[in-house]
């Protein structure tokens, strides 16, 4: 009888533990500043603590990412010169309906859409990536909705080069890296 109350509460522990639901315990609300960033690596690390891959915890059904706030979205930078010739496209549905906008347009409709389509494209194509997305927060400007106190600063680190610059270059020039 003793062992049949044992297994019985055994069974009724493991059946708490349910893989599909987030995992709000660990959850974190992360600021990010992107002020003088890279769109394309600030999006990966966003994309990455979105999905919870920067955690020990990860596990790739459990939606176990943190909410990311990031400010000064308008500020972003894009290297060479993408903004003007990057472009995003859409169709309208009707025969000749294909719409194409450079980065600079859609940065002067709406700065945020830019970065927010950046992390999206980033993200696994499967259902989860909606509900990630909306774990994501983007405020063009300094000014933002959320508690203060609750936020964590997502620290980025520093770029480092893969391989040490090339000392051969002639005096009074630097080697490309």
């Amino acid at each position: 009888v003793v062992l049949v109350v044992l297994v019985v509460c055994a069974l009724a522990e493991m059946s708490n533990v349910i893989k599909n639901v987030p995992n709000l315990a660990g959850m974190r609300y992360r600021i990010v500043d992107a002020s003088g960033e890279v769109l394309g690596r600030l999006a990966s690390r966003v994309a990455r603590a979105l999905q919870g891959k920067d955690k020990p915890t990860y596990a790739p059904g459990a939606g176990s990412g943190d909410v990311i706030v990031v400010v000064n979205a308008a500020d972003v930078a894009l290297t060479g010169k993408k903004m003007t010739d990057k472009k995003y496209y859409r169709h309208t549905g009707y025969v000749g309906g294909l719409v194409e906008r450079s980065a600079r347009d859609m940065f002067e409709r709406d700065p945020t859409w830019v970065f927010r389509k950046a992390v999206e494209r980033m993200l696994p194509r499967n259902v989860h990536a909606r509900e990630t997305m909306r774990k994501l927060r983007v405020f063009p400007g300094r000014e933002h909705t959320f508690d203060e106190t609750k936020l964590v600063r997502m620290e980025l680190e520093p770029r480092v080069l893969v391989k040490a610059p090339d000392t051969r270059a002639p005096e009074g020039m630097m080697a490309f890296n």
